[in-house]
């Protein structure tokens, strides 16, 4: 009998996480049967079957489920065995994944791969735009080094680094410049325009206008923000967008941007990473010089404390 090895796992990883033997074969840069027979192996060594096979999908069986967990457990401590030869007192080499989240990367991720492009030349940067949620599971699953989301997070497994605070501002039709401020509560019962399910930004938005249950005729949808405030400029409605956002999204649209006095909706934006990830060190210099960066441009951040969680 053959014994395990990580060829055996990497590939089982793969057909788990496209669910079709041709996709994890293209995915993996090797044909379907030898794909196929990976699989056999591996379920062979393990005594049982570990996929459902299908026309069109394939399903984990309860012990595949249970390879699938233990295996990424491997695959992880393997990745962090691989970058204990990065010291965290030299200079960051090899490669580094990072993943942002839409209402961050389109505006701070150019300026973070030109910095750490600098500072680390021999570093290769992936960057990667995504949800929270998906950002977290990549992390936890170690395709992700780290991410750059909104906070907390208040994932037991994520260390937390602060970078700065910022404000929401309201964007309104260019018509409706020189009216009131409306309140908090007054945005409850105008046609608010907000991401699609899924994105923090939303649930930041519907948090400050303390809306819980969401009157259909009361909201839409779109993908970005950039969506969000071209529909304002139609006269559909208004939004919120962070103020790191506003230079660029406002720019080509008939609207008017107003700013909350007094206690203003704010997010803080930091970096997460995992616990065990022995890269540590190097990440918190990696925040220090996004956190320099963002106070460098001119969007009306906040410095916030450097403090970490975790």
């Amino acid at each position: 009998m053959k014994a395990l090895t990580l060829k055996h796992l990497r590939y089982f990883e793969a057909l788990a996480t496209h669910g079709h033997f041709g996709k994890a074969a293209a995915a993996s840069a090797i044909s379907q049967p030898a794909l196929s027979i990976q699989i056999k192996e591996l379920e062979a060594i393990m005594g049982g079957p570990l996929v459902e096979r299908a026309a069109r999908q394939t399903r984990l069986t309860a012990l595949g489920e249970d390879v699938l967990k233990h295996g990424r457990e491997i695959l992880t401590r393997v990745e962090d065995l691989g970058k204990l030869v990065q010291s965290p007192s030299g200079p960051l080499s090899g490669r580094i994944r990072i993943g942002v989240i839409p209402t961050v990367a389109p505006y701070l991720l150019p300026s973070i791969i030109k910095a750490l492009s600098q500072r680390f030349p021999q570093l290769t940067i992936e960057p990667k735009e995504t949800i929270t949620k998906t950002l977290i599971g990549e992390i936890l699953d170690s395709k992700l080094d780290f991410g750059v989301v909104a906070l907390p997070v208040s994932e037991p497994n994520l260390r937390e680094f602060s970078l700065f605070n910022e404000d929401f501002l309201l964007v309104r039709p260019a018509q409706d410049a020189n009216l009131p401020m409306p309140s908090s509560s007054q945005l409850r019962t105008m046609r608010l325009l907000l991401l699609e399910e899924g994105h923090c930004f939303r649930d930041q938005a519907l948090s400050f206008c303390s809306i819980r249950n969401i009157e259909p005729q009361h909201i839409m949808e779109g993908s970005s923000l950039s969506t969000l405030v071209q529909m304002v400029g139609a006269g559909i409605g208004v939004t919120l967008i962070p103020e790191m956002a506003v230079g660029l999204e406002t720019r080509s649209a008939d609207v008017s941007i107003a700013r909350f006095q007094d206690t203003p909706p704010t997010r803080t934006i930091g970096l997460i990473w995992r616990k065990t990830n022995p890269l540590s060190e190097n990440l918190l210099k990696i925040g220090a010089i996004i956190r320099k960066t963002a106070e460098e441009n001119t969007w009306g951040v906040k410095p916030s404390q450097p403090a970490t969680t975790g």
